[in-house]
């Protein structure tokens, strides 16, 4: 008993070994919470309730096949298909060259930097006077067309840093709406809200534009406003960060109810609220640092032609190549929900030197090229953490089953190799290694998303460009946290993301103490 008990601590060390590079895996926001556990895996059983990573029944990955029957999804091959085409069962080792880049900061921050500091690493202010300029040109035209408006005086660098910190509030001190601030229930701050008044807030929030009128260029882009600011968003985050070599792309949590929900059951309903726009990101697995975002409008014309496919697979396999082109020969591994996996994607990937790890779905991924014999729920019984690969060059494909079937399309981790899932109750589950790293890697940025969400900003415009920019407002702050966190700064105040959060506030308000309440 004893023996047994020391042989599985040694599988699990030996699988925590394999993943030192989850950082602050363990204590995203320097808090800890339900779920911060010492189990590093993300359950990947059928009944999970977690995200879209994986099937609410795996059984229903072969809706609408013929069990035992030799048909599939569209584009899937026949027995003697897969043969011409090379899938075989015969494995064969394979390994991934080195990672061609260094990864983390790329400068170092003095151990006395503000939250400030951080933020204005990716919202420097000359990009807060360009909102400054841009307000005002846009509250001196609209005045010109529909009357003056005799409450109103030009904005200030000082006021749209104040106007910032308000919104911002929010995503620390939930209210029902931004004006709350001043009111004299429940959700007021009266710690803050001597700074402005309640009626010039409503003016800067009536007339601000980050672009206030169309170029002449600028075509008939319907993100026209905010595109400039999401372009330098954009060169700022990968200027101050280098990524680690496994990296996820997905679409972060959006919290669009008027109360926070944790549980994941109502998160995911969340997630199929409609919405305008989606939003994709390429995400650092190791910490957590969003490194590149894209924004597909889902309505209106866009400058890459995104919206005129119909076809989801076909979709997120160009979002995909957008997020990944700055990977090129850097010998990256990705790692992709069913949306996105695909045959077809993974090869191109792989010419340019970026290796892919992904869920396969016969309901959601293109299918196309792949074994239907792999795809196929068959009526035989199987045990938990049974496994069925097949190769084709250095491409395999894996049936594992864990009360239900899932599979998996890589080219980053060798077939031949074991992994384990370690779960408190069902104890070790053998699988592919492939399948271990995928878990290990997805249970990070799950728990992400859900602390992630928390602090995202409450104020909800009506307007799309607005929604988007305080979106990304968000995510430039959680990417502040964790560069603090990995600053020499940390070790002096170790402040939580909600001290963070309260300090950055006080600080774009330009308050004499800016120390958090908390």
């Amino acid at each position: 008993m004893a023996e047994c008990g020391r042989r599985g601590l040694s599988l699990l060390e030996e699988a925590r070994s394999r993943y030192e590079s989850l950082q602050i895996s363990d204590d995203v926001f320097g808090e800890s919470g339900d779920d911060s556990s010492e189990n590093p895996f993300y359950s990947t059983t059928g009944d999970s309730n977690s995200d879209n990573y994986t099937e609410t029944n795996p059984d229903d990955a072969g809706a609408g096949e013929t069990r035992g029957q030799s048909c599939g999804p569209p584009g899937s091959l026949s027995n003697g298909q897969a043969q011409e085409e090379g899938w075989s069962d015969s494995l064969q080792d394979l390994s991934v060259p080195h990672y061609q880049d260094t990864h983390g900061p790329t400068q170092k921050m003095s151990v006395t930097a503000t939250a400030m500091d951080f933020f204005q690493l990716f919202v420097p202010d000359n990009l807060i006077q360009n909102m400054v300029t841009q307000t005002n040109m846009y509250a001196k035209k609209y005045q010109e067309r529909f009357g003056s408006d005799e409450g109103w005086t030009n904005v200030t660098l000082t006021e749209m840093k104040a106007f910032l910190g308000y919104v911002t509030s929010t995503s620390v001190n939930r209210c029902e709406s931004v004006l709350s601030i001043w009111s004299s229930g429940f959700f007021s701050n009266r710690s803050i809200a001597l700074k402005m008044s309640q009626a010039r807030f409503e003016k800067i929030l009536k007339y601000f534009h980050i672009v206030a009128f169309r170029s002449s260029h600028g075509g008939s882009q319907g993100l026209y406003k905010i595109q400039p600011f999401l372009d330098s968003l954009q060169q700022s985050f990968s200027s101050s960060f280098r990524p680690s070599q496994t990296q996820v792309l997905h679409e972060p949590l959006i919290d669009e109810d008027p109360v926070f929900i944790t549980t994941c059951t109502e998160r995911e309903l969340r997630k199929r609220k409609k919405r305008k726009f989606s939003l994709w990101v390429r995400q650092c697995s190791s910490t957590g640092f969003i490194c590149q975002i894209y924004v597909h409008l889902k309505e209106g014309p866009g400058p890459d032609g995104l919206d005129t496919l119909k076809n989801k697979p076909q979709l997120h396999s160009l979002v995909a190549k957008q997020l990944c082109q700055n990977l090129a020969g850097r010998n990256a591994i990705i790692f992709t929900g069913p949306s996105i996996t695909s045959l077809n994607l993974f090869q191109e990937f792989e010419k340019q030197g970026i290796y892919c790890c992904g869920l396969l779905s016969t309901r959601k991924s293109d299918c196309t090229g792949l074994p239907q014999s792999m795809l196929i729920n068959t009526e035989a019984t199987q045990q938990r953490g049974q496994s069925h690969i097949k190769m084709r060059g250095n491409l395999s494909i894996i049936n594992w089953y864990n009360k239900g079937n899932f599979r998996f399309l890589t080219n980053a981790y060798p077939p031949t190799k074991e992994g384990v899932i370690i779960k408190r109750k069902s104890g070790e589950i053998p699988c592919p290694l492939a399948v271990e790293a995928f878990a290990a890697h997805l249970s990070y940025i799950c728990k992400y998303d859900d602390k992630y969400s928390k602090y995202f900003i409450f104020h909800k415009p009506n307007k799309t460009w607005q929604q988007v920019f305080w979106l990304t407002i968000s995510i430039a702050i959680n990417n502040a946290y964790i560069l603090y966190k990995m600053s020499d700064a940390y070790h002096v105040k170790r402040y939580s993301r909600a001290q963070f959060g309260e300090r950055l506030v006080k600080e774009l308000l330009d308050m004499d103490d800016c120390s958090p309440t908390q």
